[in-house]
């Protein structure tokens, strides 16, 4: 089973393809581009390079949320439309889920933030076992300082990712000391093939949807929409 997943929930544009032995490809471009322009030419390029055609891939897949809500919505309504135009399977796959599948096999807690604005984290807590990821916390956009209580509730190391840690790891550092653990750039931000294997995981276990059945998962309401309510 090919799984083909794209991730536009931030900064980082990435597309990635695997299977159930390997990783077949993966492009990540951290540089703000414009996601709805930049989207599909990577998608062809990186199908291209692994000599495969759209018809080729059984499941799409897609970070759908939480994140930027405007690349939510490029990913989710690109993943859409390949899906109904070629007939496919689709699985969306939370954001923090995938950031903290970066740390897979990690030692203690692992706790992904992703910078949500307005003094605001996305954020959950996670614990790898042998059955793989558990997730420990209902999915959250939090203050730092509350994040922080929360994670007193274990006496164990915490390791943590995702672009939050770039704007808030000093307040972190000065109020969790040395259990607090930043992962290196590369496993911080964002990426397609840990959307892609988490979506093969469900995919294989017939865990999937129709593409009229996925939506972005926001978390919570957007600026203009909080502005509106208050009117």
């Amino acid at each position: 089973m090919r799984v083909l997943a794209v991730e536009t929930s931030s900064a980082v544009i990435s597309v990635a393809i695997v299977d159930e032995h390997r990783l077949l490809a993966e492009y990540i471009l951290n540089q703000e581009r414009n996601h709805s322009m930049k989207l599909m030419p990577i998608v062809e390029e990186v199908l291209e390079e692994s000599l495969l055609a759209f018809n080729d891939i059984d499941v799409f897949a897609v970070a759908h949320g939480p994140g930027s809500f405007t690349g939510l919505r490029i990913g989710v309504a690109t993943v859409k439309g390949l899906a109904q135009a070629l007939k496919k399977p689709v699985v969306g796959v939370s954001t923090l889920d995938g950031l903290a599948f970066n740390l897979a096999y990690a030692q203690g807690l692992i706790c992904p933030i992703m910078d949500a604005r307005r003094a605001q984290v996305y954020t959950s807590v996670y614990r790898w076992s042998e059955n793989g990821l558990k997730r420990l916390e209902e999915y959250l956009a939090v203050s730092v300082e509350k994040l922080i209580e929360l994670l007193g509730k274990w006496d164990e190391p915490v390791h943590f990712c995702g672009d939050g840690i770039f704007a808030y790891r000093s307040i972190i550092e000065a109020q969790m000391g040395g259990r607090a653990i930043f992962v290196p750039p590369t496993h911080a931000l964002q990426r397609a093939s840990s959307i892609a294997w988490l979506a093969l995981e469900r995919a294989l276990t017939g865990d999937t949807q129709t593409y009229w059945e996925l939506q972005p998962f926001y978390l919570r309401k957007s600026q203009a929409e909080q502005r509106f309510g208050k009117r």
